[in-house]
């Protein structure tokens, strides 16, 4: 919040500095907007591969930690199900078989994320640089004395005519053409630390109190 304060502030004086100034005319200039920075990086065919290289990274962990899951969903369901037939060796026996895979499961899903994460921000930073310079190029060049990324402060209205959005990709796939013919034609992935697998279901409550003995 402070730091769109900040920016809001930046703004405004901008806006209002010329036309305060003392004797002085107001300066020409254009204020121009970025949807989303970080969605426009990822919409270029350059950052359309590096998802689709972290898809491909990342895929077989990705399905390993399905297979995990599943696992414990049916060892779950097996302690349900058979929760008045398991011996009391064989419930305690079941649980800390649970209780272990519960645990590989999590400690797998936080490194997932992480990676995944690191991975990410690493892609947005290689080529967020080089956008930055088509930006700032393509704004000294029309006269924008401003751009704002519009996810980062509140913009309660812009004209479709100041959204550089469209242009700055046109103008980064230019000048930095990604070889995508290995990505052709696939869907742009979704980070998958975008969406962590589910946590670990946790045990029924059959698996943690013995079932009552049949009374003769």
């Amino acid at each position: 919040m402070r730091n769109r304060v900040h920016v809001m502030s930046l703004l405004l004086c901008l806006l209002g500095a010329p036309a305060l100034a003392l004797g002085q005319a107001a300066v020409p200039g254009k204020i121009g907007i970025i949807n989303n920075i970080q969605e426009a990086i990822f919409a270029t065919e350059e950052g359309k591969k590096a998802l689709a290289d972290l898809q491909k990274k990342f895929q077989p962990r990705q399905d390993d930690l399905q297979r995990q899951q599943q696992e414990i969903q049916a060892l779950n369901e097996q302690l349900q199900k058979q929760a008045a037939t398991l011996s009391d060796e064989e419930r305690m026996r079941l649980n800390r078989d649970l209780e272990d895979k519960q645990k590989v499961f999590k400690r797998a899903t936080e490194d997932f994320n992480a990676e995944v994460q690191g991975d990410r921000e690493d892609a947005l930073r290689r080529i967020g640089r080089k956008m930055m310079v088509v930006l700032n190029e393509y704004a000294r060049q029309n006269g924008f004395i401003l751009v704002v990324d519009a996810a980062q402060i509140n913009v309660y209205y812009a004209s479709p005519e100041i959204d550089l959005t469209p242009e700055i990709i046109r103008r980064f796939n230019a000048a930095n053409p990604a070889d995508t013919g290995a990505t052709t034609g696939t869907p742009t992935p979704t980070p998958a630390a975008t969406k962590p697998a589910a946590p670990p279901p946790k045990p029924a409550a059959a698996a943690t109190k013995p079932a009552d003995k049949p009374k003769p």
